[in-house]
């Protein structure tokens, strides 16, 4: 899907990408713009703790795209979304967002779209199936005049920067119920219910995405 993504942008295109980690989106990302003559900037403040890798993970992050042999179409821009958004300027085509998963960052992530062209598609990860982002999904995309809903590949969604309407609203009430199923196996999960998480269908001990 990010490839996809990608391929549909003219020559000299720019992408942005809300967390980088260490890079396995970014590498697809910059293989796909490298097709089509486009660039991308990867954003990731690169937090210490277990839960996000910090100066390791920037490492990390950069042996991978040299690795792949993209540094020369892949930026590496470090810093927190929401604090670089202020002082941003530069013009993009395409946005994937997968950073903090909270509502609050994930909704001021979206505010990045301002330096985007009309029509334009954000990608967004997790939604879905993080309750945070769900959220805000529901707040901005259901409630919303700004985005429109157009499908997913499991809980990466798709969304384009265009007036909704009501068939494009109902899209959304319509991926409620995968959701709950979701958060239900998290919460079976957490309490180290992993048969019954089997019983309902899930496999393997990692959340669903």
């Amino acid at each position: 899907m990010l490839w996809e993504a990608v391929s549909r942008l003219p020559a000299g295109s720019t992408v942005v990408e809300i967390g980088s980690h260490q890079g396995r989106s970014t590498v697809v990302l910059g293989h796909a713009a490298r097709a089509v003559g486009a660039r991308v900037v990867a954003i990731d403040a690169f937090v210490d703790g277990r839960l996000f890798g910090g100066a390791s993970t920037r490492d990390l992050f950069e042996r991978n795209i040299a690795k792949a042999g993209l540094d020369d179409v892949v930026e590496l821009v470090v810093g927190y979304s929401t604090k670089l958004r202020h002082t941003w300027s530069r013009p993009f085509d395409l946005l994937y967002v997968d950073g903090k998963h909270d509502y609050w960052t994930y909704v001021d992530d979206l505010r990045w779209s301002a330096h985007m062209p009309p029509g334009s598609e954000i990608l967004v990860h997790d939604c879905f199936s993080s309750i945070g982002v769900t959220a805000g999904t529901l707040h901005k995309v259901l409630f919303g005049n700004r985005f429109t809903y157009v499908d997913r590949s499991r809980s990466l969604a798709r969304f384009v920067l265009r007036r909704p309407g009501p068939a494009d609203r109902l899209r959304v009430l319509q991926q409620l119920p995968w959701f709950v199923g979701n958060v239900f196996l998290k919460v079976l999960l957490r309490l180290r219910l992993s048969k019954v998480a089997a019983w309902a269908g899930h496999q393997g001990p990692y959340d669903p995405f």
